[in-house]
C-alpha cells in the first residue's frame, strides 16, 4: 500500500488519536479541523477525509504491529514535512491536555521514526501546550 503525503499526515493524526484505546469526538474535530485550514492539505478533497480516517483505523486495527504501521506512514513523508507530521500528532495527542503513557511512548516512537532532534521536539511540545493552555 502507498500512501500519499496528505493521507500518511491524516494516518498519522488518526493513529495518535487512538494510542489511548478511544477516539474522542474532540479528537476527530481537531483533525478535521487541522486538514480543513493547514496549508500542507491544501488540494486534498476533503470529502474523502472520513474515508481515508477508516482506511487509518482498519490498517491499525488489521496489524499486530504497531512498528509497521509507523513504518509506513513515516515511510510516506518527505523528510521537508517531519516536523510537521510530528506537530499534527502532538496536536491531536494533545486535545484533552494530559498525555497517558501510551500517548508519550507513542509520541516517542513518532519522534524516533522521524529522526528530530530534541531541541525541535521539545519546541513543538511546548507550542502545542501553550496553544491549548486554558485561562
Amino acid at each position: 500500500m502507498t500512501l500519499s503525503t496528505q493521507d500518511a499526515l491524516i494516518y498519522l493524526m488518526v493513529v495518535a488519536a487512538t494510542s489511548d484505546a478511544q477516539v474522542s469526538d474532540r479528537e476527530l474535530d481537531v483533525i478535521g479541523s487541522l486538514v480543513n485550514r493547514l496549508p500542507v492539505f491544501e488540494g486534498f478533497n476533503r470529502d474523502h477525509l472520513g474515508q481515508v480516517a477508516a482506511e487509518a483505523i482498519d490498517l491499525i486495527k488489521d496489524s499486530s504491529s504497531l512498528d509497521k504501521v509507523l513504518g509506513m506512514i513515516l515511510g510516506a513523508l518527505p523528510q521537508r514535512l517531519h516536523d510537521t507530521a510530528y506537530a499534527l500528532a502532538v496536536e491531536v495527542a494533545s486535545v484533552d491536555l494530559r498525555l497517558e503513557q501510551e500517548e508519550l511512548r507513542l509520541l516517542e516512537m513518532i519522534r524516533d521514526g522521524l529522526e528530530l532532534d530534541g531541541l525541535t521536539a521539545a519546541a513543538i511540545e511546548a507550542s502545542a501546550r501553550a496553544r491549548l493552555r486554558r485561562a
